[in-house]
């Protein structure tokens, strides 16, 4: 294993970092969350027309880079670090590796160069209480975990040989102002029960959609209704749509373990730079051994969480299917959700401290310190929390099935 990056791989961080210090200051990033679409369009389309950061792990043939996980995981770290509110994930991270899985050659040609291009956003539109089951992170989801059209759940049913959608999903990322949307229904009745995944335009006929107020502002959700709305199956109906969801999973979570340290080390820099600067008793509270201590093991947390991210992002590149083979199961070690459940940690870890260590300023709107430990939280309600992702990882590996008791 050659844990060096390589001088691409370096020189898309530093041109990330770059442009971000220019275009997303924390005043950038509250005034683009009050917008319609909740990020700024003028930023996305630099990032993705000028850095082509939705194609980087997207294949060569329809448009993409030809890159793997671990660039999107180091871009996602740089984004992290500014918490700059962009469809990156839900269209690059959660939907495009679908199209890719399972999309047929048409739908992949014609879909996928204008994600990688940033000319079309996508999102994942599934229930939102437990996207993290869905995608494999917290638990294994039930049979019918897409619902039946009622209590947040979508139908699909055939008329005259179209699908038709109905029924409700919240808390979908990015989904008031996606321009995709990746739909997953119940069809079949009980008879043949199972969940597909549909392509519904944003604009199409019988689709409400209405953003929802959330946690963390900088990750915009919606509330999707869909009233007999006229849907294209993403692949066919024999696809293996839960083995896919799975994969996606894995690489959403590394991805997500690479931004949450960016965010830890954000914050935590902040924090260092305040305690050297506030004074108390005529010296800095940097100066405190006691300050020192809890900042030290901070950083070592971060430290640890990136080490886990990395290898979380070398695994899933080495282990990535190609795009011939990706409508199989590809086996291989799955690392992402314990390297996500140590990032979100010291993500929670570095921004409660540093709440705290900025004393009266931490914890009002007016700094930015809010914003990062509202990240943390937010990811948790959204992908873990912690000890359920640890706990599904430690399943996963059978931990505790051999009976043996260490000495």
């Amino acid at each position: 294993m050659d844990a060096r990056f390589t001088p691409e791989q370096d020189h898309i961080r530093r041109t990330l970092r770059e442009l971000l210090h220019k275009r997303c200051s924390p005043g950038d990033v509250r005034a683009a969350v009050d917008t319609p679409a909740g990020y700024d369009p003028a930023l996305w389309t630099a990032l993705a027309g000028d850095l082509g950061l939705p194609g980087l792990a997207l294949p060569e043939t329809h448009g993409g880079v030809g890159g793997t996980t671990t660039e999107l995981a180091l871009a996602a770290e740089e984004l992290g670090r500014s918490l700059a509110p962009s469809p990156l994930l839900a269209t690059a991270v959660l939907a495009a590796p679908l199209v890719t899985a399972l999309g047929t050659d048409a739908q992949r040609a014609e879909l996928l160069p204008r994600i990688a291009s940033g000319a079309l956003t996508a999102a994942l539109a599934v229930p939102g209480a437990c996207l993290a089951t869905v995608l494999s992170l917290t638990g294994e989801p039930r049979r019918d975990w897409a619902g039946g059209g009622r209590a947040g759940g979508v139908q699909a049913a055939r008329r005259s040989g179209d699908w038709r959608l109905y029924g409700q999903v919240g808390q979908v990322l990015d989904g008031h102002s996606a321009e995709l949307l990746l739909v997953a229904a119940h069809a079949g009745g009980y008879a043949r029960s199972r969940t597909l995944l549909f392509l519904v335009p944003g604009d199409a006929p019988g689709l409400v959609r209405t953003r929802q107020t959330s946690l963390d502002a900088t990750r915009p959700q919606a509330r999707l209704e869909l009233r007999d709305v006229p849907a294209e199956l993403l692949g066919d109906e024999d696809a293996d749509v839960g083995a896919c969801l799975a994969r996606a999973g894995d690489v959403t979570a590394t991805v997500l373990a690479a931004e949450a340290v960016g965010a830890a080390d954000r914050i935590l820099e902040l924090t260092v730079e305040h305690a050297q600067r506030r004074e108390q008793f005529g010296r800095a509270i940097g100066s405190f051994q006691a300050v020192k201590h809890r900042l030290a093991d901070v950083y070592v947390q971060v430290q640890a969480a990136r080490s886990a991210a990395y290898y979380a992002a070398w695994e899933s590149a080495s282990t990535e299917p190609s795009a011939t083979t990706a409508t199989t199961a590809h086996e291989g070690e799955r690392v992402g959700g314990l390297a996500l459940a140590q990032a979100l940690d010291s993500l929670r870890t570095a921004a409660a401290e540093g709440v705290q260590l900025h004393g009266g300023i931490g914890f009002t709107w007016e700094h930015e310190a809010q914003l990062y430990f509202k990240r943390a939280a937010g990811d948790e309600l959204l992908f873990g929390p912690v000890h359920r992702l640890r706990a599904h990882a430690a399943e996963a590996a059978r931990l505790f099935d051999t009976g043996e008791v260490a000495v």
